[in-house]
């Protein structure tokens, strides 16, 4: 009688677990994010949870060393932008008549991601036009640092009640694949490459609006070229060989930093879909001020980011750990 007792126990213990694990898959739909006080907003698409092989063959062409060794990740559900931050989204961040350093409500610490946010760190004003002349609406915002991409996220939360955050590394391969296992999204041949990206063969020398090449199977656009993307993670050429526990590699020195995807200025081989990449004090080296700026990338006109929005929010002292301060400059 006791054992039937305890069988009933653990099919009401099961059967809680998956109406509430089918719940949270249920939840995961394609949104759309408006910032308040603008008539700016973007498209959040859901990225299921699941397990996948981070990390490329020995015979994948083009494959490098820091690509491996091989190993399964398992990944929670979240959501991801359906395409690379634009400059109408990070203008409204730079600038003061929008980022809320006017607004008395915001300055009195009244906004939606009061609860998760204490404060907000808002940026210095470029000295010049960081898109070089390339094109800014509907372009892809460049040029600026890591902790500016998360400064950016960090605003968005603030804004909107939403958690924001760069993804993973992890996170941001198993979306590039979306379910591939080829060294493209699409396959392995690259001379479809430009069917869905903008690279050095195609690009005329500059980046392009958003969302002209086709979306990989989870419809996310660019994921390949046109800007490569800072996601969380320091780069460390044997971060796979170290089997490290931790979602992500957090950042410890100031270089190198992970960035994905490859850019309009990159060769077939650096937009694979396993490629990494770190980030290098070149890409700052015509910053005037001193110490150099926390915010701006001179030198790095084919750097952006994407951000993406975890299922499972985490705590507000976690929140805290990804957008504090930098470590100082070289």
């Amino acid at each position: 009688m006791k054992n039937g007792f305890l069988i009933v126990l653990m099919l009401f213990a099961t059967a809680a677990w998956a109406q509430k694990n089918a719940s949270k898959q249920a939840k995961i739909e394609a949104y759309t994010e408006k910032i308040p006080g603008t008539d700016l907003s973007f498209r959040m698409l859901p990225i299921p949870g699941g397990k996948f092989t981070m990390g490329s063959p020995s015979s994948e062409v083009g494959r490098k060393d820091d690509e491996g060794p091989q190993h399964e990740v398992s990944i929670e559900p979240f959501w991801m932008a359906e395409f690379e931050i634009t400059w109408d989204l990070y203008d409204a961040f730079v600038n003061k008549e929008t980022n809320g350093s006017m607004n008395p409500d915001f300055i009195k610490g009244e906004y939606a991601g009061k609860q998760m946010i204490d404060a907000v760190a808002l940026p210095s004003q470029p000295y010049v036009d960081m898109s070089f002349g390339m094109g800014k609406r509907g372009f892809p915002a460049i040029n600026m640092t890591q902790y500016a991409a998360l400064a950016f996220c960090q605003w968005l939360t603030a804004q909107t009640g939403h958690f924001y955050r760069l993804p993973t590394e992890a996170e941001w391969e198993y979306a590039c694949r979306a379910g591939s296992k080829t060294a493209y999204c699409f396959g392995d041949d690259a001379s479809q490459l430009g069917d869905y990206a903008w690279f050095y063969d195609n690009s005329n020398g500059a980046y392009h609006p958003v969302g002209q090449k086709k979306p990989n199977a989870w419809g996310l656009y660019d994921m390949h070229g046109n800007v490569a993307e800072w996601v969380l993670d320091q780069y460390a050429a044997d971060a796979y060989a170290q089997k490290n526990s931790k979602p992500y590699l957090p950042v410890e020195s100031l270089y190198p930093i992970v960035v994905r995807g490859g850019s309009w200025d990159d060769d077939p081989d650096r937009l694979r879909s396993a490629a990494r990449r770190g980030s290098a004090p070149e890409w700052k080296q015509r910053d005037p001020q001193i110490p150099k700026s926390k915010w701006w990338f001179t030198d790095a006109s084919f750097v952006g980011f994407r951000v993406v929005r975890p299922l499972n929010q985490p705590s507000k002292e976690q929140i805290q750990q990804y957008f504090k301060t930098p470590p100082a400059d070289l």
